[in-house]
């Protein structure tokens, strides 16, 4: 491992205000998406979809890395062109999402745990050689009024901190996904205790793997109130509540943090990291970025539809929302922004 190489590829990832595009829905869940807007759900129209979003000109401005699946990262253009090439030609970096899915947890009832370890060393290599220069690994947290049950919080921090130094071995930057998902009717102070448990166990067993910190970044969740909880909090709140927990629990080693959206609409994301960075910019030792998915790409697949004459406006919406939460980033997102196409 070229640590430096390591060190270098993760400050890029969070660099000059950028963000990363999570384009690595796992097949079933892009054609679900599809599905909903009358696309055909065919190999030819995901790779059609795919392309659209890799060629997007100027992406490079607002995006330093995106995500792929297993299915994308073998792509190529129309002419042949791998997409991979055609992202590093545009100055973004090529990530590869590695984990198999989360199964559901023998022995925890309501709980998964993200499978893929087995064969994970061969596929980092191949992914690598392939030109992927960072991977990510999704682990998902259910809370109730039971959940998130200790041993499950163990299991799949213990994958996460397993999969980021196979990762690191071969010089590629893992990126730790472990989320708390936004389904339920919990407070806005449950999910940071929640949230505040999740990572402090993550890193507690990043530190028993040997994991270098400086050659990492974290995906968390926002700390938010679960999406039938009566009471939301307001942006504001939600800021201080996020950023005030992670400076608890994430080590100042870390060179960024780049949030998941979550199921957010993508105006809601945009504002809410705005403030985070506006209130906190000078308090807070990592980078605070974004790695979305829906909260950038939706607008664009709505227009796209599938039709080859959309391309143009769809690829449009896409820079559009990247600008947005580059502009976030810089603590200078505006409503009025979004009126601004």
């Amino acid at each position: 491992m070229n640590e430096e190489e390591l060190f270098r590829t993760a400050r890029l990832l969070v660099a000059d205000h950028k963000g990363l595009l999570a384009m690595d829905e796992s097949n079933p869940t892009c054609n679900k998406r599809f599905a909903r807007l009358g696309i055909p759900q065919t190999v030819e129209a995901r790779r059609d979809y795919r392309e659209l979003i890799v060629t997007t000109p100027g992406l490079c401005e607002s995006i330093s890395g995106a995500i792929l699946c297993d299915e994308t990262i073998r792509q190529k253009k129309k002419d042949g062109t791998p997409f991979v090439q055609v992202l590093s030609e545009a100055g973004i970096i090529p990530g590869i999402k590695v984990d198999s899915g989360a199964k559901d947890m023998a022995g925890h009832p309501g709980e998964k745990v993200t499978e893929g370890l087995d064969d994970l060393r061969d596929r980092v290599r191949e992914y690598s050689q392939m030109g992927a220069r960072f991977a990510k690994w999704r682990a998902v947290i259910t809370v109730n009024d039971r959940l998130p049950s200790r041993g499950c919080i163990e299991a799949n921090a213990q994958a996460l901190a397993r999969y980021a130094a196979l990762c690191q071995e071969r010089g590629m930057v893992p990126m730790i996904e472990p989320e708390v998902l936004m389904d339920g009717d919990y407070s806005l102070e449950r999910c940071v205790e929640v949230t505040e448990e999740v990572l402090r166990t993550v890193f507690n067993q990043l530190y028993r793997q040997r994991v270098n910190l400086q050659g990492m970044i974290l995906k968390p969740n926002m700390v938010l109130p679960g999406l039938n909880c009566p009471s939301q909090e307001d942006v504001n709140e939600v800021a201080d509540a996020t950023v005030n927990c992670l400076l608890r629990a994430v080590p100042a080693a870390v060179p960024g943090i780049a949030f998941l959206s979550g199921g957010q609409s993508c105006e809601l994301a945009s504002e809410r990291l705005n403030a985070m960075n506006m209130r906190f910019k000078s308090r807070m030792p990592w980078e605070l970025a974004f790695s979305f998915a829906r909260a950038i790409q939706q607008p664009a697949l709505e227009i796209w539809l599938g039709q080859e004459a959309n391309t143009m406006a769809a690829q449009q919406a896409l820079l559009h929302r990247a600008r947005c939460n580059s502009a976030a980033r810089r603590g200078e997102y505006r409503a009025a922004m979004e009126f601004e196409q």
